[in-house]
């Protein structure tokens, strides 16, 4: 086992964090998904991130030095989203151990893990593969982290505290997508490398339409694409409902930014979707006496900004065709590519598998593909889906709170988040685990009260 320095600094912060007490432990946690390509711990070519690494430090805090287990456990057991979760992990592990050894060699698989590329164009007959036990451990720790959010913001202390944090972490996306943007020449890229330690393949440096993309604290660009699109989510649903709003609508503005200039396929078409469930938010938030001027504001400008963007287009040739080229080459032609056609590969192997295990699945962890969906559908099959679906629908899509009250806005925000972060996830996901950061969101959901208000209002 290997320390690496990012994990030196996570278990240094883990420990001041306890001595502080439950609200920086909280804030910090939300903090370190944000580094998706380190590796705290190193086990052989098996790496701990460290978001993973610094659980157990929350889990230490709610459950002994700031906590108390009983309430953890009751405040877990009481919520359905938590129900349909467990139901997913259990049947996620049990498939992902019996279903590559009972259909062993009856199919072949594209292979998530080491495996990948093993095989004749990257498929290898259908067996048990070190995913299958990768995957469990981090839907476990999903798992752990919706419990300990959900029961950890269902204080009104705590609750402001993950709702801080998550702005944190946004906060801390951008920063690294900035460094990465300026980093070339300076000794900003031998920093870069200490965070980006993992035995992941980086795609740093490439370049597309003439443009350097950028990852910024991820593997890839669709990596860091997809994080911001839960920063736009959150922040921008903040900044629409007058909550945290100078920060938080700098840290939207910022990351639109970012995704746009990350050339993220994947970014670049699902912003669009963000934005629209950012609109609709307006829609509701705005009007009578609780209403925002930033939600009015959205709900009347953004139509004209539209259109003066279309005539622009039109009458400036030039601007027009600069559009067009960059439009083209980030996503018109994009399904043309050699990369656009082995994801696809990916996911036509993922559907095959999903029909050839009559809908069960073939394992957690098992096949590796392009799409959020079609990754369900062939590692845990039709029960898994319904799992998920079930969750989603309990923990983050059903209303909850009353109305326009700070709980309510910051968990519309959470919501707007997950969702965001779905949407990049069913463009460019490649595994069943969405990551940390979308569980701490659908906690600090699930604690609000579904139509109680949990406190008197607090101040933004």
């Amino acid at each position: 086992m290997g320390v690496e320095p990012i994990g030196i600094v996570t278990l240094l912060v883990g420990v001041i964090c306890l001595l502080r007490g439950s609200g920086p432990t909280v804030i910090a946690f939300s903090i370190f998904p944000v580094f998706g390509g380190a590796a705290a711990l190193l086990f052989g070519s098996t790496g701990i991130q460290p978001g993973h690494l610094f659980l157990g430090f929350l889990l230490i805090s709610a459950l002994l030095l700031h906590g108390n287990p009983s309430s953890v456990v009751d405040r877990a057991f009481q919520s359905p989203s938590f129900v349909w979760l467990v139901l997913l992990v259990v049947y996620g592990v049990l498939v992902g151990y019996f279903a590559p050894r009972l259909l062993q060699d009856t199919m072949t698989i594209v292979p998530l893990g080491p495996q990948a590329g093993a095989g004749s164009g990257g498929t290898i007959p259908l067996g048990p593969v070190s995913g299958n036990f990768t995957q469990a451990v981090y839907l476990f720790a999903d798992l752990v982290t919706f419990s300990l959010i959900l029961a950890i913001a269902s204080t009104p202390r705590g609750f402001r505290h993950v709702a801080i944090g998550l702005l944190c972490f946004g906060a801390a996306n951008v920063f690294f997508g900035i460094a990465d943007l300026i980093s070339p020449g300076t000794p900003l890229v031998d920093l870069l490398s200490y965070i980006r330690n993992a035995s992941y393949t980086f795609h740093a440096d490439e370049l597309v339409a003439g443009m350097r993309r950028i990852i910024g604290s991820w593997p890839e660009a669709s990596a860091f694409a997809g994080a911001s699109m839960a920063v736009v989510g959150y922040c921008g649903t903040l900044w629409i409902c007058g909550r945290h709003n100078k920060v938080s609508g700098l840290l939207f503005v910022a990351s639109c930014i970012l995704i746009v200039r990350s050339t993220s396929s994947g970014g670049i078409a699902g912003l669009p979707v963000c934005l629209a469930i950012l609109y609709a938010t307006s829609l509701f938030r705005c009007g009578g006496s609780t209403g925002t001027r930033a939600s009015l504001a959205v709900v009347l400008a953004f139509p004209t900004a539209a259109l003066l963007f279309v005539f622009v287009l039109i009458l400036s040739r030039d601007l027009y065709q600069q559009v067009y080229d960059f439009m083209d080459v980030t996503i018109l032609s994009k399904p043309t590519s050699l990369s656009a056609l082995e994801r696809g590969s990916w996911n036509a192997s993922g559907l095959s598998n999903f029909f050839d295990s009559y809908g069960l699945g073939v394992g957690l962890g098992t096949v590796r593909t392009s799409s959020f969906a079609v990754a369900l559908l062939s590692n845990v099959g039709v029960p898994g889906t319904i799992f998920f679906l079930l969750f989603l629908l309990a923990g983050v899509l059903l209303p909850r709170g009353t109305a326009r009250t700070y709980e309510a806005d910051v968990g519309l925000a959470a919501r707007n988040g997950c969702l965001c972060l779905i949407v990049g996830a069913l463009i460019s996901g490649s595994t069943v685990d969405l990551g940390l950061i979308f569980f701490i969101m659908a906690g600090l959901r699930s604690a609000v009260s579904r139509g109680v208000r949990m406190s008197p209002t607090t101040p933004a």
